[in-house]
């Protein structure tokens, strides 16, 4: 008798008593897509995939991997860039599949809040908004796939963080389940809160490893009647950054989004997303997309913009620029934007570096990273493109001979360290809004100080002190 397959039996009964045979995956074709991330550069192995239909399931298949010490991965849409939602290669732990759980609970229009469970499509949450005549904000190129356990779980941002925040600014209180089997339930649509310390903020941004998040309030807002989106040519991020202040002035918070593309970026697009075009007549170094909004339809805005746009042109901040006149082409200039990561896919083996920096050295640390990795690899092709509004740049690098397919190449760290030793040589961050994951990990300790980290398995040792809840992730 196979003693390890007996105690995978034994196991494999409980879950399914607890979820349902529905709730349950084990066949190898059926459990294959949870166990590989969406990059396809972390495949692990598990012992079934669990999907609980409710806060009571989560809580009792927690509570049996924490009696019997069976790890558990906590997992969304699986949609992560940094491998948080991948199992190891051991096969001993669980996946825990929140995607039954996906019912919007309450919309309170007066209270401006949205109660969720943790398994909602967020392109679902942003409808569910809209039909209430109010705005979700947070939006990024995955919400048709990604849900908002994950977003919250990984601090998402997107492209509206100049105006309304990162997702901890936009949930107000959630429920989550303790490595124990313990819930908290933290469900709270205050604003003000002021009863010792703020417990959500562990959990948001912790990728898994502290808890299940299960449910959410999230912040609505009024919804914007009023839309004006425009791409500009620039010749210098200079320029774009300084745009931006001149756009801010005249147009205060009405600018939601503020976008800086590489010409790389867009010819990589148009090279291989079918459908799409050049956004202006003559070819830019650099492009700025932008979106602004306000509450109703009046043409002030329009008139605003054309009257900031005209200002700079007239001090040569923008070489040319376009204002979207229909919903069709706004959706086609944001199609362009959208569709840098799958392009690079396409493209092979990208260095990914999701990093944030003070806005005002963005232009600087373009120029010194640039020429470092053209130094160390003359043949490199940079990718470039992010919110500038909000310091967040995704600089990524392809290097023509390494192959997704080459573990080495893709285990190389060459390429990362150059980045991220001038990213905290700026005083900025290596991870902006993907989280850390498995990828980061050994990047995360070679830069946080040894207080920092300190600080963080602190936190938690108290809370998983078997370390269960998606171990091997962030520390």
């Amino acid at each position: 008798m196979n003693a390890p397959s007996e105690i995978a039996r034994d196991m494999r009964a409980r879950l399914e008593a607890i979820v349902g045979p529905r709730g349950l995956i084990t066949a190898p074709d059926e459990i294959a897509p949870y166990l590989v991330d969406w990059r396809a550069l972390y495949e692990g192995s598990a012992l079934a995939v669990v999907r609980p239909a409710s806060t009571v399931e989560v809580a009792a298949v927690v509570k049996l991997c924490a009696e019997t010490e069976t790890p558990m991965v906590p997992q969304g849409g699986n949609t992560g860039m940094c491998g948080a939602a991948t199992p190891d290669a051991s096969g001993n732990g669980v996946v825990v599949n929140l995607g039954r759980m996906n019912k919007i609970i309450e919309v309170n229009a007066l209270n401006n809040t949205m109660t969720v469970e943790a398994g909602c499509i967020l392109a679902n949450v942003q409808q569910a908004a809209a039909d209430a005549d109010r705005l979700f904000p947070l939006s990024l190129g995955g919400e048709g796939s990604c849900v908002i356990g994950g977003n919250i779980s990984t601090n998402a941002g997107g492209i509206n963080v100049l105006r309304y925040g990162n997702t901890r600014d936009l949930v107000l209180g959630i429920e989550a389940v303790l490595p124990d089997g313990r819930v908290w339930d933290g469900l709270r649509g205050l604003r003000k809160d002021n009863t010792g310390y703020d417990l959500k903020h562990l959990f948001i941004g912790a990728e898994g490893t502290l808890g299940i998040i299960t449910k959410a309030v999230l912040k609505l807002f009024p919804r914007p009647h009023a839309r004006v989106t425009a791409m500009a040519g620039v010749d210098t991020p200079d320029n774009a950054v300084e745009l931006l202040a001149l756009l801010r002035e005249h147009c205060g918070d009405g600018v939601n989004a503020f976008e800086l593309i590489s010409r790389n970026c867009i010819e990589l697009v148009l090279r291989r997303i079918p459908g799409t075009r050049d956004p202006l007549p003559t070819p830019h170094q650099w492009y700025v997309l932008t979106e602004l909004t306000e509450a109703r339809e009046t043409g002030a805005l329009r008139q605003t913009v054309e009257t900031g746009l005209g200002a700079a042109l007239e001090k040569g901040l923008v070489a040319d620029a376009a204002i979207a006149e229909t919903q069709a082409q706004s959706n086609a200039l944001w199609r362009l934007r959208e569709s840098i990561p799958d392009a690079a896919r396409l493209e092979g083996l990208v260095y990914r570096h999701d990093i944030a920096l003070a806005i005002s050295r963005i232009p600087e640390f373009l120029t010194t990273a640039g020429a470092a990795l053209k130094t160390a690899f003359p043949t490199v092709h940079l990718i470039c493109f992010g919110h500038l509004g909000d310091g967040n740049l995704h600089y990524n690098a392809f290097i023509p001979g390494r192959e997704r397919s080459d573990i080495a190449a893709r285990a190389m760290t060459d390429v990362n360290r150059i980045v991220h030793d001038i990213v905290q040589q700026f005083g900025g961050s290596i991870s902006a809004e993907h989280g850390i994951g498995q990828s980061k990990r050994d990047e995360l300790a070679h830069y946080k100080s040894a207080t920092e980290l300190d600080l963080m398995r602190m936190v938690k040792k108290a809370i998983d002190p078997r370390n269960l809840m998606n171990p091997g992730k962030v520390l």
